[in-house]
């Protein structure tokens, strides 16, 4: 099953991320995102990249300038995920072909975003816009556009965001705070994987 949830793993570190993507893997998702506010952030992705290309979808997060896609072309990620539009970056990673995240809100930024090229809209925080508010955006956005919820989202309210128009999900202190056992990422992840698969039904 193509569980289009992205694990957002902030403050990891290159000692322990190939233990953590390994459970996160395992629970049955497919998609890793590495903040670049992590510590030596570059250096675990390509840690992920030598041990899981091709078996995964993996990439960066808070990718906020175009100097940072260079970098991020040159090693080899799938996706780009900022935390705000800018025209810029899309554009930097679209010519470097890479699937564009930007981070979005208003009706403006989303069709500023698509028209700059964006593959997909990251809308964060989601808990700020709202389930009745991406039922409205969703009447006027693109049909196939991926819609991502971040911020605020987990298995207590998948169920209403799918409803709500919602296509995929990017998880972070959900799933990975900081300095977590691998033990407890796993149990984590299961859960979400989980819950997940209900909403889907």
């Amino acid at each position: 099953m193509n569980r289009n949830i992205i694990a957002i793993l902030r403050g990891v570190k290159p000692k322990e991320v190939l233990d953590i993507v390994n459970v996160i893997v395992r629970a049955g998702i497919s998609q890793v995102e590495v903040p670049l506010n992590s510590p030596n952030a570059f250096e675990s992705i390509e840690l992920i990249r030598d041990e899981f290309d091709e078996l995964i979808q993996f990439g960066a997060g808070t990718v906020t300038d175009i100097k940072q896609v260079e970098v991020l072309a040159k090693i080899g990620v799938n996706f780009i995920v900022s935390p705000n539009f800018d025209p810029g970056v899309v554009k930097a990673t679209k010519e470097a072909n890479i699937l564009s995240y930007p981070g979005v809100i208003t009706p403006t930024e989303c069709f500023s975003a698509l028209n700059s090229g964006a593959d997909g809209l990251k809308f964060f925080p989601a808990s700020l816009i709202g389930q009745e508010n991406l039922i409205a955006l969703k009447a006027v956005l693109p049909e196939d556009i991926p819609l991502f919820m971040v911020g605020g989202v987990g298995p207590k309210n998948f169920l209403s965001w799918i409803k709500a128009g919602a296509t995929g999900f990017g998880i972070g202190s959900g799933l990975y705070k900081a300095g977590e056992s691998s033990e407890v990422v796993s149990k984590k992840a299961e859960s979400i994987v989980l819950a997940y698969d209900e909403a889907q039904k």
